[in-house]
């Protein structure tokens, strides 16, 4: 993701790449970013450091060495662009306080069509709240083999949208053995991980007689950069605050 960010960031004629950060152990500080990124000399060097003097942060890390990033981002009023998942409750708390100072997006997908999605969920979520048959929610999502936390936090975001609506008490991670009739308040997530699948999720709205289904699909990670590029252009604007993508791309 670093390295589409450098590529892509450097193609963008509304942005200037200033600061390409790695941990200190990475065998490539000091080079380059752009030639470390394929992209050619852009004149901004691999670092382990953010300077200071930046627009806006773009985080596309592990949580660890996010909220590194973001207490520097606090200490120097950097807004900030956070697309890291998989943090811990005591992690997002730190999120939210860092918001009353500086601006922060912070979304689990910054795709557009992942986001779209989102609304698409939602909607539907409120049309079968009360469909007289009752509603079975599964939620499947395929990502690479690399990837270290599941379910991705896009799919738990597809999850909470849901039950925020229809107010499931119970979730289930995969199925085995005889786990007998599936309960009317359950919602399940079954996480596959394979090969260097960048991202897809598949809801399942499944009623008596019919299924509805909302499947979003990436087919490389630019998706990803280019709405995280987008973000850091808006949230470098923003007053403190906490946003997210549907504020970015006017969805809400």
């Amino acid at each position: 993701m670093g390295q589409r960010l450098i590529a892509l960031g450097h193609e963008d004629a509304d942005l200037t790449i200033a600061a390409a950060i790695e941990s200190s152990g990475h065998p490539r500080i000091g080079e380059d970013a752009g030639d470390v990124a394929g992209a050619g000399n852009i004149g901004c060097a691999l670092a382990a450091d953010l300077p200071t003097g930046v627009a806006a942060v773009i985080d596309f890390s592990v949580p660890e060495a996010a909220m590194k990033i973001l207490a520097n981002c606090v200490n120097q009023k950097t807004p900030i662009v956070i697309a890291t998942t998989g943090f811990e409750d005591s992690d997002q708390s730190q999120i939210r306080a860092a918001s009353e100072q500086i601006p922060v997006v912070w979304a689990p997908s910054m795709s557009l069509a992942v986001n779209i999605a989102f609304k698409l969920a939602a909607t539907s979520a409120a049309a079968l709240k009360s469909h007289s048959s009752g509603v079975d929610v599964e939620i499947i999502e395929r990502h690479h083999r690399y990837k270290e936390d599941s379910p991705s936090g896009t799919a738990l975001k597809f999850g909470q949208t849901i039950t925020d609506i229809m107010g499931q008490t119970k979730t289930a991670h995969g199925r085995e053995g005889r786990p007998g009739v599936r309960p009317q308040d359950e919602i399940a997530f079954h996480a596959v991980r394979t090969g260097d699948n960048p991202g897809e999720h598949n809801i399942v709205f499944g009623l008596l007689g019919e299924t509805l289904e909302i499947t979003v699909k990436a087919t490389n990670r630019d998706c990803y950069a280019l709405g995280a590029l987008s973000a850091a252009k808006f949230v470098a604007k923003q007053p403190p605050g906490l946003y997210s993508m549907f504020d970015v791309l006017g969805l809400e």
